[in-house]
């Protein structure tokens, strides 16, 4: 599913720049704090309810939230859902994804139940539509009930939906990444080390399997569940240099303020007895 392509019925060649290249191309470079102000310059600029304007904000909430500035992210994913909804309509997969998008900062601000509705209302939503990108949505809501069922400490529930997902979900992709990565959260939760380890390492054969633009948004994942599961086995020593590693990825990936370079930084913190 992307975002960055031009929807116009005027739009030209495939090569054409558009009014939101340029914040593309600083995202996709990683240069979030510029991404973020060319994106809100764009919007700023624009009609409001052109659809350039739209895309801005959508990737000025991505890029937003990729420097870990989750709360200021949901703002703006606020207003790009209102504009998605004004341009699109509700039920289009572009609105939706949207609305996907934000429950994932609802999460990482420890909204969890809500983070939930959201993506169970997303998952019916996409269920009901039809292709690739609705197909791509359900797989993607999915995921989130998945966190937020684990956060919430319903951890039976969040493997259950995980191995459901995966199963419908074939493909060797980033989707099959994080939902493999939601069934480790989900053991390690119910203290199935030795589980979470196997598909830990999985994970890791799949994240090493993927391009360098897919893997970038998951940095430090893998690393942070092979971390728990060798400190519930007791294998200390181990467990310290992945979250170590964990949290040194997160921390040049996305700054100290990103969720999970917060999480690695405390799991770290318990290995060492802090």
């Amino acid at each position: 599913m992307r975002f960055f392509r031009s929807r116009g019925q005027g739009e030209a060649g495939q090569g054409t720049r558009t009014p939101v290249h340029q914040a593309k191309e600083l995202y996709e470079a990683r240069r979030y704090a510029e991404a973020e102000a060319e994106a809100r310059a764009v919007a700023r600029s624009r009609p409001r309810d052109d659809e350039y304007a739209a895309l801005a904000l959508n990737i000025a909430a991505i890029a937003t939230g990729a420097q870990g500035r989750h709360a200021e992210a949901l703002a703006t994913y606020e207003d790009a859902l209102a504009a998605f909804t004004r341009i699109f309509g509700v039920a289009h997969w572009l609105t939706l994804k949207v609305r996907s998008d934000r429950a994932q900062q609802l999460a990482a601000l420890g909204r969890y139940a809500e983070c939930e509705a959201e993506c169970a209302a997303v998952a019916l939503a996409a269920a009901g539509g039809t292709g690739s990108e609705m197909a791509l949505l359900t797989a993607a809501s999915r995921n989130g009930l998945v966190y937020a069922l684990n956060a919430q400490g319903r951890q039976a529930e969040a493997e259950a939906l995980a191995r459901e997902a995966l199963a419908a979900h074939r493909a060797a992709d980033r989707m099959s990444l994080v939902l493999r990565l939601g069934l480790v959260r989900s053991l390690n939760g119910q203290a199935r080390y030795e589980e979470a380890l196997v598909e830990a390492q999985g994970a890791g054969e799949l994240f090493r399997g993927l391009s360098e633009e897919q893997r970038h948004p998951d940095a430090g994942a893998v690393e942070l569940a092979l971390a728990t599961a060798l400190s519930g086995l007791g294998r200390e020593d181990e467990a310290r240099g992945q979250a170590a590693a964990a949290h040194d990825v997160c921390l040049a990936s996305f700054g100290p303020n990103h969720h999970r370079t917060v999480e690695a930084r405390a799991l770290l913190g318990r290995i060492n007895g802090g």
